[in-house]
């Protein structure tokens, strides 16, 4: 999950009519739907299009930002996607689990049952896939997998065909740094990519996250042209800036965006868990990255263009705070100005 990794709702009046959003009447119950009262206001605000959501659910120090209730990740990991999907902001989530082994059917069936009809999620490609490297191996080593459309097929999108069609979004392709003594041909990348996604059903849509800057190349944006894919635009420790990366893969006519809000860039993954544990508070604002991200949202507003914001705790301390931060200045964005 991403603790372990870089791991359309109602208005306020419609909010007011129903019934309270959680079966107890704590005090931190009523104090959270006050609180969702007012982000309703702000998702309303908001572009249709726009789906936001965090890298993952199970974090208990969300307790009073999403859950009404003290849990252990455990039973936020199997139970929590019920009260995450009534946050008014929260509207997609990442399945990263499916990175690091298969999601037995009867959990897909699980997480189905705890999702609103309209609510879709994103989902990790298994790094099985993903890794130029072979997972795990003492030394380095190629992946005789590496990008296997048949183990994808078999891992991935046959046991979600079957379990979780309703909520499956699009499929996030992560390309995590090569090793020490690694290297990849940016073309060598880009062909086999173009093979990879040329044998996908045409029904599954994908986003390819870089986290190794090398490997954008003219061949790489002509292969998701070709396949109506898209470049994931990062927020990550060794890559461009997310505005900058929408300069260097224009999106042209892709169908969605994505962008995906990781760490800032030059930190690394064990100093900012440390430092951002337990997840409850903004400890790193970054306002030329908020900035960078409400011009990316804003201007695919303007265009009606399907699009997938996704934030990770390490980005700034707290990743549903980092959401409600952007939407509430994206709400207050009039023309694609700023005015917040």
């Amino acid at each position: 999950m991403d603790g372990q990794t870089d791991a359309s709702y109602d208005t306020q009046a419609a909010m007011t009519d129903q019934p309270s959003l959680f079966a107890r009447s704590s005090g931190e119950a009523v104090a959270l739907e006050q609180r969702w009262l007012r982000l309703g206001s702000v998702a309303a605000a908001l572009p249709e299009t726009l789906r936001m959501g965090t890298s993952s659910w199970s974090f208990p120090g969300w307790r009073g930002i999403v859950y009404p209730d003290e849990a252990t990740p455990t039973r936020l990991a199997r139970d929590g996607l019920r009260d995450y999907a009534k946050h008014p902001l929260l509207r997609t989530v990442g399945i990263d689990r499916s990175y690091y082994a298969p999601i037995p059917e009867e959990d897909l069936r699980r997480y189905a049952d705890q999702l609103p009809p309209d609510f879709v999620c994103c989902t990790k490609a298994p790094a099985a896939v993903t890794s130029f490297a072979l997972p795990g191996a003492a030394r380095a080593e190629a992946n005789p997998d590496f990008l296997s459309a048949e183990r994808f097929t078999e891992e991935i999108i046959e046991p979600f065909a079957r379990a979780f069609a309703p909520h499956t979004g699009p499929f996030l392709l992560q390309f995590s740094p090569l090793g020490q003594h690694a290297t990849l041909d940016p073309g060598a990348f880009a062909e086999m990519l173009d093979g990879f996604l040329g044998a996908m059903p045409a029904m599954c849509e994908f986003a390819v996250e870089l986290r190794d800057r090398s490997l954008v190349s003219d061949t790489y944006r002509r292969v998701l042209n070709r396949h109506a894919a898209v470049h994931v635009m990062n927020y990550w420790s060794a890559m461009p800036m997310p505005g900058e990366q929408a300069d260097m893969v224009p999106q042209g006519a892709a169908p969605f965006v994505m962008v995906r809000l990781l760490m800032r860039p030059g930190t690394r993954y064990e100093q900012q868990r440390e430092e951002m544990r337990p997840f409850n508070r903004i400890v790193q604002p970054d306002e030329r990255m908020r900035q960078d991200v409400v011009g990316i949202l804003a201007r695919a507003g303007r265009e009606k263009r399907r699009t997938y914001l996704l934030v990770n705790n390490k980005a700034e301390g707290s990743a549903p705070l980092t959401i409600e931060a952007i939407a509430e200045r994206l709400a207050g964005v009039k023309g694609g100005v700023d005015t917040g």
